[in-house]
């Protein structure tokens, strides 16, 4: 993924495989129950979701689509809302733009996705947007994450676990991750 030359064919796909892989361990701790079921040779107890537990994946626009669907394929039954933010090129501040949740969202429990976590500006800022709702609980997930991010994610957010499938050495200049990957939506749209 990673790979200047990699097309944007093959990243959102990557990025998709690697959304179901995260979505598989983020959920691990979610309570399950006993089901009688009958296979073809004998009748048995299987472990199934509990149908109390309710997800809503919250994907922050536009790259933390290509994060949603992966989890989509893992857990099809899920609620999804968006929140669109924009980092400020200048103050890197974020900008919301659009914010849209499944109506009965203070039932649920979220899982917010964004690929990269730079400065965590806009996963700060998203979070806090979302305990105004107060849902049951919030998890959040990227798939690359800059020491920095993390740190200010936590300052804030101590009570958020936060997953990641690789930390990066951190940031240059400009707030981008390094060795990073590039902006991972433009990356999956193909666009600049």
């Amino acid at each position: 993924m990673r790979q200047a030359d990699t097309s944007t064919a093959k990243f959102r796909q990557l990025l998709k495989e690697i959304g179901m892989l995260l979505a598989y361990e983020i959920t691990r701790d979610l309570p399950l129950k006993l089901v009688d079921i009958q296979t073809p040779f004998a009748t048995m107890q299987a472990p199934m979701l509990a149908s109390d537990k309710k997800l809503a994946i919250v994907s922050i626009l536009r790259a933390g689509q290509g994060l949603l669907d992966g989890i989509l394929e893992l857990i099809p039954s899920a609620r999804v809302g968006h929140i669109g933010l924009y980092r400020e090129p200048t103050t890197h501040i974020p900008v919301e733009y659009y914010f849209k949740l499944p109506h009965d969202i203070e039932h649920r429990d979220i899982l917010v996705v964004d690929p990269m976590l730079a400065t965590g500006n806009s996963a700060v800022v998203a979070v806090y947007r979302l305990k105004e709702v107060q849902p049951q609980s919030i998890k959040f997930a990227c798939l690359l994450a800059a020491p920095e991010g993390i740190a200010h994610f936590q300052e804030h957010h101590p009570d958020v676990p936060l997953y990641t499938a690789a930390i990066d050495q951190g940031l240059d200049e400009r707030a981008y991750i390094i060795p990073g990957m590039g902006d991972a939506g433009d990356r999956l749209y193909g666009t600049q």
